[in-house]
């Protein structure tokens, strides 16, 4: 395995360490429902093939965020370039304690065993990328979501939603709760009127799936925060079933395609989003506790 960049795989930039406070006032219990942790290298490698090569991005780097932004509960999520060698995400939740959980990365020939040793880990779900791993078929996801199902966990996709015409009609009768990365990336260019976002909202609408609320400035036009273009997606998707949105910073931000953001000016675009405060802490902490099982 590689540990360092390549032509392929170029160095991101860092986390901006000088966290702004948020202006929104938070319950109890919030939490950041997508985040990663990165190195050392030395003891959990990157995979060879991968489109970016982060520095550094520690747990405790991760605990002071969240403590400086006023939020007590974390999700970390197995990220691209450490593949299915979940030991990062894993310990990070070990070291946390009962306020943190994990989404994880394996295969579609993982076993019962395997998935229940992540459970009682703290994994509540998998991660399967379809951005970058185009050879993933239908049939491999039925696979993986009836493990899942079986083992109590949520499948988790990096999806771009307009890439695809019959989403609903391919992921319906899966039997497991889904959960779409970044509102589901699908670029503001598009017309929310897109089949692949209308089938994402009938997910949502019918309690089939979940979003989260992050990301912006991966399908974004604009340049930095609050990014307004995302404000009617992220509107449109608390509208369709505010039960199902989940907030998250996507910390570190690693292979961003804008300038880094500031990790305060990320949460205060859910007050732009969610104005009304009992929606907000539905979004922050009762939907979370469910669908993380807190």
């Amino acid at each position: 395995m590689l540990t360092t960049p390549q032509e392929s795989a170029p160095l991101c930039e860092a986390a901006d360490p000088d966290v702004r406070p948020s202006g929104i006032v938070l319950p109890a219990n919030a939490c950041d429902c997508h985040a990663h942790v990165f190195g050392p290298v030395e003891k959990y490698p990157y995979v060879d093939h991968r489109t970016y090569t982060p520095p550094d991005a520690s747990f405790a780097d991760y605990q002071k965020m969240l403590s400086t932004l006023g939020l007590e509960r974390g999700v970390i999520v197995q990220p691209s370039v450490l593949g299915t060698d979940n030991r990062a995400t894993l310990d990070a939740v070990a070291a946390g304690g009962d306020q943190y959980r994990a989404v994880v990365v394996v295969n579609e020939d993982v076993s019962a065993q395997e998935l229940q040793v992540m459970y009682d880990a703290g994994a509540r779900g998998a991660r399967v990328n379809l951005l970058f791993r185009s050879n993933f078929q239908v049939d491999n996801l039925r696979t993986l979501a009836k493990k899942l199902a079986d083992a109590n966990m949520h499948l988790q996709l990096l999806i771009d939603v307009s890439q695809f015409s019959d989403l609903k009609t391919t992921l319906a009768d899966l039997p497991v709760d889904l959960v779409f990365d970044h509102m589901g990336h699908m670029p503001t260019t598009e017309s929310q009127n897109h089949p692949g976002f209308q089938d994402l909202l009938a997910l949502v609408s019918e309690g089939k799936a979940w979003a989260k609320l992050s990301g912006s400035y991966r399908f974004t036009q604009e340049s930095a925060a609050p990014y307004q273009d995302v404000t009617a997606v992220a509107q449109s998707l608390i509208n369709a079933n505010p039960e199902r949105m989940v907030w998250a910073s996507d910390w570190p931000h690693p292979h961003i395609p804008v300038a880094m953001p500031n990790d305060g000016d990320l949460l205060d675009m859910l007050s732009l989003w969610a104005p009304n405060a009992p929606v907000r802490n539905r979004i922050l902490v009762d939907n979370p506790t469910q669908l993380y099982g807190f």
